[in-house]
């Protein structure tokens, strides 16, 4: 699937990031993809946005769509005309907006389920939660920090945004192929959040992920970004 280049706003992005046992990730992740290990560990999240003023790149900013989406990631690898490249596989799509879930998979790359938002942000705090349409859940009351967390796998922020940086292109499923979008972030900056609570009804599925098996990390943040998405490859 082909798009125009889309540019826009990311006005905030929150990575809540996750160790996983590999050997569990594997079962999940369809081929040509692999895990992406760091220090023995696949790492698995979900990406919190907040998108203003998207639409293809050249036309005015005010007509622009605005919405809050939810993406879970796996970091992964595969072989590519003998190289080794890295991003992110997208096995569901969240967003707050029905244009989304109506397009995703035909104008849009991947499945997006339609999912009702609940979000409280000021004075560096953040509650967001959503429910989708199948009942998938999302929860994190995070607050922003200086310090980034000494129990991270990454033990310092830079590690934690090389690492994410690398990850810019992501596939989503879409029937029988899988969609690429890379993101071009103008500016890359990366914020430490300390949290309070975290709640995933996808991680915490342990039909999934057996009890153990994936452990809560860091959180991440970025504000005010603009960027683009350009599509990739189908694969």
């Amino acid at each position: 699937m082909k798009i125009p280049t889309i540019h826009g706003y990311i006005e905030r992005r929150i990575l809540i990031n996750f160790t996983a046992d590999p050997k569990v990730v594997e079962k999940i992740i369809p081929f040509p993809f692999r895990p992406k290990i760091y220090k023995d560990k696949a790492i698995v999240g979900i990406c919190l946005i907040r998108l203003k003023k998207i639409k293809p790149k050249g036309l005015p900013d005010f007509i622009g769509v605005n919405s809050e989406n939810g993406a879970h990631r796996i970091a992964v690898e595969w072989n590519e005309n003998g190289e080794t490249k890295s991003g992110v596989y997208i096995p569901r799509r969240d967003t707050s907006l029905k244009l989304n879930a109506l397009l995703g998979g035909r104008i849009f790359p991947g499945r997006h389920y339609y999912a009702k938002f609940n979000v409280e942000e000021g004075n560096g705090n953040y509650h967001i939660d959503f429910k989708s349409s199948d009942d998938t859940q999302i929860l994190i009351d995070a607050t922003e920090t200086k310090l980034f967390t000494n129990k991270s796998i990454f033990e310092t922020l830079n590690n934690a945004s090389d690492f994410f940086e690398t990850g810019n292109v992501g596939y989503s499923p879409n029937k029988d192929k899988f969609d690429g979008l890379r993101l071009k972030a103008y500016t890359w900056e990366l914020k430490p959040l300390d949290v309070l609570n975290v709640k995933s009804s996808f991680f915490e599925n342990q039909a999934i992920f057996p009890k153990g098996s994936v452990v809560f990390d860091n959180a991440l943040l970025m504000t005010n970004i603009e960027h683009e998405w350009k599509s990739e490859i189908t694969k």
